[in-house]
């Protein structure tokens, strides 16, 4: 901020840059989002708020994992599930729908996390026969049509206008955001105190 004085007392004014205000890119430069190849996508209730579903951690059962209790480390607080709420369900009901929707296109794996829904998408045809300069980014059409289709069963908007996507770039990376998507409800169990 800079310090003006108006004669009666000294006021701090911010100074808003214009050019910080400007959201940043989320893409990668030049790269064709409808090409061939594997992304995960993250896409975030409006305010967070937790209205998909419900993390719970029930009894263990012989031979799974169990979270180590946040306070102490030691295992036994159960293993967690996913229990769908009313929003989570409709958005589980078209996450399923879009496979068929896009026949170019699977949900290789998701999660609907209490306010936030994981999903790792292949392309499996990049349509080579369409203008790249005139295409729509078929990860941006997938996520719009799954929006407004679930919002239109909403009856408003629950989600933020914006989504998170990672392009996947080897089958290492694969591999770790199956894990991470797999392992998300633990993740969640365990830091549930600091969310």
């Amino acid at each position: 901020g800079r310090l003006m004085n108006d004669g009666k007392y000294d006021k701090i004014i911010p100074v808003i840059d214009m050019e910080m205000r400007e959201r940043k890119p989320n893409r990668i430069a030049g790269y064709d989002y409808s090409q061939s190849g594997a992304y995960f996508i993250t896409i975030c209730t409006q305010d967070r708020k937790k209205i998909l579903s419900r993390i719970s951690v029930g009894t263990p059962l012989p031979g799974c994992p169990q979270i180590p209790h946040p306070e102490n480390g030691h295992p036994g607080t159960g293993v967690p599930t996913v229990e769908l709420l009313w929003h989570g369900e409709i958005a589980d009901k078209y996450i399923r729908q879009m496979d068929a929707f896009y026949e170019h296109l699977s949900v290789d794996q998701y999660i609907i996390m209490p306010d936030h829904i994981h999903l790792l998408i292949t392309i499996h045809d990049g349509h080579p026969e369409r203008c790249v300069t005139t295409r729509t980014s078929e990860i941006a059409r997938f996520v719009g049509t799954f929006k407004r289709l679930c919002n239109k069963e909403y009856g408003s908007n629950i989600w933020q206008s914006r989504y998170y996507d990672h392009v996947i770039r080897n089958q290492q990376d694969y591999n770790e955001v199956w894990e991470y998507i797999e392992n998300n409800p633990t993740k969640w169990a365990i830091n549930k105190d600091k969310i």
